[in-house]
């Protein structure tokens, strides 16, 4: 016979078995202290210097009664604007207010809050046993629509995205009081700027930023720095993926991590990287870095066309790479609210250290915005920045160009040439391009034998096999050109060498 117990039954049961009465389970109120809200704002109303204690993490609804919530909203009010807050101000925004019992208004209750006041020394132990109740109560809110959700079983919100919004929400009120604690002092400043500087020269190659594993690369941005957003743009077929693939790749096989006395893990070299890819899928990537470690043509991979030898060299070089620290997600049309969810997940699980978008406009903003395309992408690159500085890594962003390149003369891109440039270039850190001049030389190839034709063989011979990483704008460091080898039929980019380096070309 079919169960037809309910969660309540259910939750009795468990209550039963632990030896608890179901009757007061069912009768338990939300936790909450009312001595507390009353002591704390007791204490403002004598001493409005309580307030600047609590002010930075304790807001109104935080108060379980809301007579409490309304009383603090105003008083606080009153505070900003520079004046006083005490029962005889504060009792002229509540005289209409229906009495709280027979015998006693608002005002005599204001008075009596301020009559029993305690010292302000235990204001911040009372703010925050005000706000870890809230923060329960947010939490067993957050259970029920939960479990709600999953017994209604809406047509319009599937399982996964009941998990996704669920550990948005957890997240979110972990984070509760994390950001925006205040000022930091400069001492504590500029301890973090030493620890940098020390690190960077104890690092092989005096980087304080991860390594790309391109030398010249490095050299000019000193790595890919913490908290930094940074945009790599480029045309079509130029090898903006190509690119970002070989970081990614380097990143995740110059891993290293030590084990610290306190049984924490220190990074000593490379990271964790997350690599959201919207248009390719997680094989085709696979099939990107086979391609250039094994050095076998990707092409020639895709086709089926590989002889014995380079079968068994590819699936060598898979066992080797099986380990790396690479984590793909290959889910397309993913808002910037479920990129970011999915990041601070392996961030938790895995420790996160890079984080790559290919392409950004790939992502969707939230439903709310209906005020245009530009709109949300400026949504989408706000989102991304604060998502670098909340998880403390790295995040590098493909990004389109626009088509009025094609109509110069000289194709090298500029800021300008960015889709919706003007959230993308004052978002970013730093705003890199990838230019080929070897593609644009190759279409205008001239029939053979001409004077032409010995003409282009001589530009091709200049330009084939090189790449230009176009540095267009650095928040922390110079801008310019670093010049790259790019071998096509593997994908792979690499450092060019130093008997054929070109002079950088500085904007």
């Amino acid at each position: 016979m079919k169960s037809t117990r309910t969660v309540p039954d259910l939750l009795s049961s468990a209550a039963n078995t632990d030896g608890a009465d179901p009757e007061a389970l069912a009768l338990r109120g939300a936790p909450h202290n009312l001595d507390a809200e009353q002591a704390l704002l007791g204490a403002i109303l004598v001493n409005n210097e309580a307030h600047d204690r609590v002010s930075g993490f304790l807001d109104p609804h935080h108060f379980f009664d809301p007579l409490h919530q309304q009383i603090y909203e105003t008083a606080a009010k009153l505070i900003a604007s520079g004046k006083q807050a005490t029962p005889v101000t504060l009792r002229t925004f509540f005289e209409s207010t229906a009495p709280i019992e027979p015998g006693l208004t608002v005002p005599q209750y204001l008075g009596r809050l301020a009559a029993n006041a305690t010292t302000i020394i235990n204001a911040l132990d009372y703010g925050r046993t005000i706000h870890d109740l809230a923060i329960r109560r947010q939490l067993i809110l957050i259970g029920e629509d939960m479990v709600n959700s999953a017994y209604d079983a809406p047509v319009d919100f599937p399982p996964d995205e009941q998990i996704e919004d669920v550990e948005n929400r957890l997240f979110s009120l972990a984070e509760t009081g994390k950001f925006g604690q205040g000022f930091m002092g400069f001492s504590s400043a500029l301890t973090n700027a030493i620890e940098m500087a020390n690190n960077a020269y104890q690092r092989a190659g005096g980087l304080s930023g991860i390594s790309t594993g391109l030398r010249d690369l490095d050299s000019k941005m000193g790595g890919l720095q913490s908290s930094d957003l940074i945009i790599l743009a480029g045309r079509p077929s130029m090898g903006k993926t190509a690119l970002v693939t070989n970081i990614a790749f380097n990143v995740a096989k110059n891993y290293k991590v030590e084990r610290q006395t306190d049984g924490t893990d220190k990074v000593l070299d490379g990271a964790v990287v997350g690599f959201f890819s919207l248009e390719m899928s997680a094989e085709q990537l696979a099939t990107r870095i086979l391609a250039e470690q094994a050095e076998v043509s990707s092409e020639k991979i895709r086709r089926g066309m590989i002889n014995e030898s380079e079968f068994k060299r590819l699936v060598q070089v898979s066992q080797q790479m099986a380990s790396l620290p690479l984590y793909i997600d290959q889910t397309g049309g993913i808002s910037i609210a479920q990129l970011a969810a999915r990041a601070r997940r392996l961030k938790r699980q895995k420790g996160l250290g890079l984080l790559i978008v290919d392409y950004l406009q790939l992502l969707t903003g939230s439903k709310r915005t209906s005020e245009g395309r530009v709109q949300e992408v400026t949504e989408i690159t706000t989102g991304l920045k604060a998502l670098a500085k909340e998880l403390a890594v790295p995040v590098i962003a493909l990004s389109q160009l626009s088509r009025q390149v094609e109509q110069r003369e000289d194709k090298r891109p500029q800021l300008s040439d960015l889709r919706e440039s003007g959230s993308i270039e004052q978002d970013a850190d730093v705003v890199m391009f990838v230019y080929r001049e070897e593609y644009y030389i190759e279409r205008t190839k001239p029939s053979e034998g001409t004077a032409e034709f010995q003409e282009w063989m001589a530009k091709m011979q200049m330009v084939s096999g090189k790449a230009e990483a176009i540095i267009g704008k650095q928040r922390h460091g110079p801008v310019g050109t670093v010049t790259l080898s790019f071998e096509g039929q593997y994908t792979r980019f690499g450092n060019l060498a130093q008997d054929q380096y070109l002079p950088e070309r500085y904007e």
